[in-house]
């Protein structure tokens, strides 16, 4: 049950809820009554317009108070946004479980999703962090809330995960010191010849008892005290844990020889043996497994730590007409920010002064750096080359767009794949399970076993305990999810929803927008050709003037090739626009006319000498224009949406990953199919509107399976969403960027084949590491339990049985960590 919300003395705590469904002042009403009849409230307010209560009171339930609402007739939103909280003392998968449950046995909880690796809950309903808090705590956890964090809260994060890894490092080398003369006065006896009566004839073997019982003892007390302190609690709650099998199998060796060492006599005859090696090494190595997990689970979140540290600390502000350096915390949008050669862009922002090239590689993956003069946009976090500018800040704090990538990096590596599900379900019985098999185990050794049966029954037993902590099962998942995520996240590729990174592998049809995805998204002059005895510069300069009187999209682009170009404009007159046909002019002293075939043909000129470069236009999908000067016809031209450099390589790419390319767009169908052929698409949807994207959507779907659509525009935002996987062109709109799974930052296509190889990659990685992580367990543990010994004479160790745990998590940790080397597809 949630405990109340409280404030000391006489202060009344408030609860704001947001309410659907009202529709009147009645509703207001009726909504205010019912939760003024409740028990700790002294005042409610419903406001219509803002459709919220805020509810005030000595003693608030947030529960109760939901529930009021409900029975009233209205809702309370589901998913209000979710709570992040961390969570300590997590060590295996059932512990996942376990939170897991415990959280959505809150009311109010809809969602909960628990992650191993990153040590994180996000929990999705109305219940408040305290209530959550407090469930966890009460399963045996530790937990804290996690705010939007800012560079102090991850540096603090941090310096904690620094600090465990350091105290783990203390206790292992102590353990490790304490514990090597044990193994060697006991292991020492049965593998090193002579060493027995060594000890038998210099401090005896008693002695030597007494001496492994004091060493083992600082072991387990000192170093290895965590392991009960958590252990044994959750067993006796009946939510037995990893460390509980560890706790249950040390003290198991430890007693036994305990009783072994001060009270021999209470053994059957032929049963009196120490087992206190085994307790100690028990320890000792799974120390070791704990320091090399935390070890491996830093370099799984590396991604996140270089994307922080490309944020810069501190900016040079005009304030009072000269730069000052201040905190980055303290600038704020508006301000002019001053940049020096080579230094690092601290916050978003549009140049107002100077010129320079800025290194983009970090946010966009593209190496080469790109041209910036007044009216351009910067990125906090790229790097300025060598020239100096001056720009206006447009974002700053959690606003940039560097901020954002970290969120959504974050909530990618803290996400749950459908393939976890299972891997839920199988570890949530796992320990009892493992307890029950390690019960049986003993009672078969010790009514069927040789003598001394029960020394046979106990090391058995322990082995099975220890060598079943599911740790590795529960690192499997969300180690190669944080890997491959923050691996994509270098490479351009953000993945806003973690089950992309899943649902991705299985694309079977990319289908791809035509402007602003394949193509630039805006007209270029892409074809001029003259008549003989013309200048392509004076050619050029007059069609750009005239067009400059025309606010047509292509004559806007005539005008860029001739700005691009350095073409001066001569002095326009009489300009005249002839409705659907061209428009005309007087440049200088001659008349220029621009317009389509028929134009000219009714101007009286012959555009036959033009035939060949007009078919050949027409086949690649532009429509061509002619000009005349002076008379004469002077040139043929074409204005198109140029295909981007980088599309014929990202449509192989696709195409080597057996992938079918189909593009959708609303643009007509002869030009769209110009495109295809050159491109070499296999399917051609055109003249289609927003809603008939998403029919084509289904039906692609219906025919091969899973699709995946690029897009960058509103219009695209329905058909992203439709889509198995929607991936957004990072330099299109935010509508498009909010609707998509996947984010390519780039805006190159060929991120797309990057983020489908990359999918393919985590999720065969994924499958590897629950392989082994099953694989371990299903053939250990029989053997662990002595079923080879009837035939083979082989048993295993609780020694051995550790060591092998504590190797079959760095496994999968240093498997998942194989995805830092991912390449980019050719």
């Amino acid at each position: 049950m949630n405990a109340p919300a409280r404030t000391a003395g006489n202060q009344l705590a408030t609860i704001s809820l947001p309410i659907e469904g009202m529709t009147c002042a009645s509703c207001v009403g009726r909504v205010e009554r019912a939760l003024k009849d409740l028990p700790g409230v002294s005042n409610a307010v419903v406001n219509l317009a803002t459709e919220r209560a805020a509810i005030s009171g000595p003693a608030l339930d947030r529960p109760q108070l939901v529930a009021a609402i409900e029975n009233a007739g209205y809702s309370v939103p589901a998913s209000l946004g979710a709570i992040e909280l961390s969570v300590g003392g997590m060590t295996c998968a059932s512990c996942v479980g376990r939170v897991e449950r415990a959280l959505k046995e809150v009311p109010g909880v809809s969602d909960a999703v628990v992650n191993l690796a990153t040590e994180r809950a996000t929990v999705h309903g109305t219940a408040d962090a305290a209530s959550l808090i407090a469930a966890i705590r009460k399963a045996g956890y530790e937990a804290a809330p996690i705010a939007d964090q800012g560079e102090a809260e991850r540096a603090e994060a941090a310096a904690r995960k620094d600090a465990e890894e350091r105290a783990l490092k203390r206790d292992f080398i102590t353990a490790l010191v304490l514990t090597l003369p044990v193994f060697v006065l006991e292991m020492g006896s049965h593998l090193i010849p002579g060493m027995h009566r060594l000890v038998a004839t210099t401090i005896g073997i008693q002695n030597s008892w007494y001496l492994q019982f004091a060493l083992t003892t600082l072991v387990m007390f000192g170093p290895g005290i965590r392991f009960y302190k958590k252990g044994l609690p959750a067993l006796l709650r009946g939510t037995p844990d990893m460390n509980s099998l560890v706790a249950v199998g040390s003290l198991a060796a430890y007693g036994y020889s305990l009783v072994a060492t001060f009270a021999p006599g209470l053994l059957p005859p032929g049963t009196v043996n120490v087992y206190f090696e085994a307790a100690a090494v028990i320890v000792t190595l799974i120390l070791l497994g704990r320091l090399l997990e935390a070890r491996a689970k830093g370099r799984t979140s590396e991604a996140i730590k270089r994307l922080v540290g490309l944020q810069a600390r501190t900016a040079r502000v005009r304030r009072d007409g000269r730069g000052v350096d201040v905190d980055i915390a303290e600038v704020h949008a508006g301000d002019i920010i001053e940049v020096r050669p080579g230094e690092r862009i601290p916050v978003d922002g549009e140049l107002v002064e100077g010129e320079s090239y800025v290194d983009e590689s970090m946010i966009t993956g593209e190496p080469v750096p790109v041209a910036k003069a007044p009216g351009a946009q910067v990125t906090g976090g790229t790097v300025n080359q060598k020239g100096a500018f001056a720009f206006r800040a447009t974002a700053v704090g959690g606003d940039t767009v560097l901020a954002q990538i970290i969120r959504m990096v974050e909530e990618a590596q803290g996400s749950k794949l459908p393939i976890q599900a299972l891997v839920d379900r199988v570890t949530m019985w796992f320990v009892p399970a493992v307890m029950v098999v390690a019960a049986l185990t003993f009672v078969v050794w010790l009514v069927f076993g040789p003598s001394p049966a029960l020394g046979f029954a106990l090391v058995n037993a322990v082995a099975v305990l220890i060598i079943a902590c599911p740790c590795a099962m529960g690192l499997a998942t969300p180690t190669s999810i944080m890997v491959g995520t923050g691996r994509g996240a270098e490479l351009g590729v953000l993945f806003r929803r973690g089950e992309a990174l899943q649902l991705l592998k299985d694309a079977r049809v990319v289908a791809l927008d035509k402007t602003g995805t394949l193509t630039e998204g805006r007209p270029a002059l892409t074809d001029l050709d003259l008549a003989t005895g013309f200048d392509r510069a004076e050619v050029l300069g007059r069609l750009a003037a005239v067009e400059a009187k025309s606010e047509h999209p292509i004559a806007r682009a005539i005008v860029e090739a001739a700005e691009a170009e350095g073409i001066a404009l001569p002095p326009v007159s009489g300009f005249e626009s002839v409705t659907g046909f061209g428009v005309t002019a007087i440049v200088g002293d001659q008349p220029v006319e621009i317009g389509a075939d028929r134009f000219m043909v009714q101007l009286g000129h012959d555009v036959a000498p033009f035939a060949g470069t007009a078919e050949r236009l027409a086949a690649e999908g532009k429509s061509p224009l002619y000009a005349a000067i002076g008379g004469r016809l002077a040139a043929i031209v074409a204005v198109a949406d140029p295909i981007k450099d980088s599309t014929p390589a990202a449509i192989r790419a696709l195409h080597d990953l057996g992938l079918k390319v189909v593009m959708i767009t609303g643009d007509n169908a002869r030009t769209a199919q110009a495109i295809a052929a050159r491109l070499g698409i296999d399917e051609v949807v055109a003249e289609v509107l927003p809603d008939g994207k998403v029919d084509a959507i289904r039906r692609l779907k219906d025919q091969y399976g899973k699709v995946a659509f690029v897009g960058d525009g509103i219009n695209d935002a329905p058909a992203l969403a439709e889509a198995d996987v929607g991936l957004a062109i990072g330099t299109g709109t935010d509508i498009a960027i909010e609707a998509a799974d996947v984010v390519l930052m780039s805006g190159s296509l060929t991120g797309v084949p990057t983020a489908i190889a990359l999918s393919r990659a985590t999720i065969g990685n994924i499958r590897q590491n629950l392989f082994w992580a099953f694989a371990y367990n299903v053939a250990l543990i029989p053997v662990a339990a002595g079923v080879l010994y009837p035939a083979l004479g082989i048993l295993l160790s609780p020694v051995f049985a550790a060591g092998a745990m504590a190797l079959s998590s760095v496994f999968v940790l240093g498997n998942a960590l194989r995805l830092r080397r991912f390449r980019a597809p050719e």
